[in-house]
């Protein structure tokens, strides 16, 4: 009789309305882009966030990232970037706005899903879906969600040269940690 009560709790949990609520100092988004000379790493800044999800997996909020904080380590690479690719001074965010979960997002322990929404990049919005891991223990949640963004597809100029052939696409995973309250 207990482990039926146990599992009708477990299975409520799983069923339940969720807010997850971003820290920014704890979350960022790092890209990883190939050339013809070596893979290019770096990191952009989360500047705040919340994701709403319920079971049936509908999901509303939004992710931000600066823009400008985009850093690769190399000063004359960064400027760049944020110059003649991302125009950061003009498009100076970057956000994610899920519509929908696909996949059980679990009180406890690790889940697996698919999170689709509207990625807004360089003034443009794209569908875009993004494969997770999430993580709750507790009210503690961290989501490691992977992407790609075919950036010259969606009308960003490719830094290649002469001498050094750049990729189309930028690999991003996103890793955010924060807070989770389930509602029932």
């Amino acid at each position: 009789m207990k482990i039926f009560f146990l599992l009708a709790i477990l299975a409520s949990a799983a069923g339940a309305q969720a807010v997850f609520d971003i820290d920014a100092s704890q979350s960022r988004a790092a890209f990883t882009i190939g050339d013809t000379l070596h893979t290019v790493h770096g990191t952009f800044r989360v500047t705040r966030g919340s994701i709403h999800f319920d079971p049936s997996g509908v999901a509303s909020g939004e992710i931000v990232v600066d823009a400008a904080s985009g850093d690769s380590g190399t000063a004359a690479r960064d400027k760049r970037m944020h110059q003649n690719i991302l125009e950061s001074k003009k498009f100076s965010e970057i956000t994610f706005v899920p519509t929908h979960v696909r996949g059980a997002v679990n009180p406890a322990g690790e889940s697996k899903v698919e999170i689709d929404g509207t990625f807004t990049i360089h003034g443009a919005s794209h569908p875009l879906t993004a494969s997770a891991v999430v993580t709750a223990s507790g009210d503690r949640l961290q989501t490691k969600a992977h992407f790609v963004v075919p950036y010259v597809l969606w009308g960003m100029k490719n830094p290649s040269n002469l001498f050094v052939k750049v990729g189309d696409t930028v690999e991003i995973d996103l890793d955010a940690s924060g807070h989770i309250t389930w509602a029932h």
